[in-house]
């Protein structure tokens, strides 16, 4: 793991420079965070203009699933850091050349091979590590599927073992669903459309994301670090609102931050991982984890004195961070309405009249109706409050079809 001991200047000899594999809206954030420390930005993804490329000191367009191109450009770059921010990366590149010693993965290349594949980061906690977990099997076609829900059972979910933000998750009530729901698993798979995890439900009352920070001490030691517990409320395997703090058992809490740490203290390296979990009374259950800023967690730009990407950023700097949080706050999300290019937004002013609102709109060059575009967030004296003026000011920017 490299270290950084000192930050040069972007753009000169003595530049820190850092590339982010995939330049959504959360990696937007993080590159902000990094040049606000001066480190010089490299933005990668898949399609030109992206939110990070729109920020970034240079950007490229790749296909990064293609480990050649992903190869020559490192080799191009020279990047002291390689911060992977989606999961359609070509894994195996990134572990070569971190095991050759020729890049420094955030936090390390094997967790982003775990964790983008849900087989690997499933058994990792659940046989590895003895975490508790919701049942599972996976299938690599129609028929193994048709045996996994039937030693699973109904209800049962079914997803890609490589997709992002619900993409090819369907919910089983019955046999008659199954064929729906692997072709709907072959369309949502970012890399891999041949196989899939079968989940069995669990009894549960509720879902959070535990923010956990991997940072280093003044004496050069790795201290974990816990951010309040974010709720969220998903659609279709789709984040559409969070909050912090999410109220839990104190019992329930340090479970949760057991499981947190085990999993984490597993992959190594620094920065910022969202775990999540699910949580039942005292009774919790692992479900999933990113290394890298999660989008439930895009709350804290307004609950917490740093925000996740600011916590990421210093972190894998190896600076000193501050996990407090600021005030209970709340996040809604923004869809775009529409299948359209470059469309606007109306109805911004009207949302931020409000005090303790803010707005984020993302720059996404392309429209869907269910494309996350934007994100509301507001500030409360209790996260009810926060939860119901989130929403609101989301409902008052209008995506519109620009002439």
């Amino acid at each position: 793991m490299k270290k950084i001991t000192r930050i040069g200047t972007p753009l000169s000899p003595s530049a820190t420079k850092v590339m982010l594999l995939g330049s959504g809206e959360l990696g937007k954030e993080v590159i902000i965070s990094l040049q606000r420390l001066g480190v010089e930005v490299i933005a990668v993804d898949r399609y030109p203009n992206a939110p990070g490329h729109q920020v970034a000191h240079r950007s490229h367009v790749i296909n990064m699933a293609d480990g050649s191109a992903l190869e020559a450009l490192i080799e191009k770059e020279k990047p002291d850091l390689i911060v992977p921010e989606i999961e359609a990366i070509a894994t195996e590149t990134l572990v070569a050349m971190e095991a050759a010693g020729k890049v420094t993965v955030i936090p390390t290349a094997r967790a982003t091979w775990l964790t983008m594949n849900r087989e690997g980061i499933r058994r990792l906690a659940g046989e590895t590590l003895g975490l508790a977990t919701s049942p599972y099997r996976f299938a690599n076609n129609i028929d193994e599927l048709k045996a996994a829900c039937a030693v699973i059972g109904f209800p049962c979910v079914v997803k890609p073992v490589m997709s992002s933000s619900g993409k090819g998750q369907s919910k089983l009530d019955s046999a008659a669903d199954i064929e729906a729901a692997w072709a709907h698993a072959a369309a949502g798979s970012r890399v891999d459309a041949g196989r899939v995890i079968v989940e069995g439900f669990i009894d549960f009352d509720y879902e959070i994301t535990l923010l956990t920070v991997r940072a280093l001490e003044a004496d050069g030691s790795i201290k974990t670090h816990f951010c309040e517990p974010i709720g969220h409320v998903q659609v279709q395997g789709d984040y559409v609102e969070s909050w912090q703090p999410c109220a839990m058992d104190s019992e329930a809490l340090m479970r949760a931050r057991d499981i947190a740490k085990k999993v984490t203290d597993n992959l190594g390296g620094l920065g910022l991982f969202g775990v999540e979990l699910f949580v039942k009374n005292e009774m919790v259950w692992f479900s999933e984890v990113s290394p890298r800023p999660h989008d439930t967690g895009m709350v804290t730009m307004a609950s917490q004195v740093q925000s996740e990407f600011e916590l990421h950023a210093k972190a894998i700097l190896g600076l000193p961070v501050n996990v407090a949080l600021n005030s209970p706050a709340a996040s809604a999300v923004i869809y775009g309405k529409h299948d359209a290019k470059a469309i606007a937004f109306e109805g911004v002013a009207d949302a931020l009249r409000e005090p303790g609102i803010d707005i984020r709109l993302f720059g996404k060059p392309e429209s869907f109706a269910r494309r996350r575009m934007g994100v509301a967030l507001a500030t409360g004296n209790d996260v009810e409050s926060a939860r119901i003026r989130a929403k609101q000011a989301a409902a008052k920017v209008k995506p519109v079809i620009s002439n």
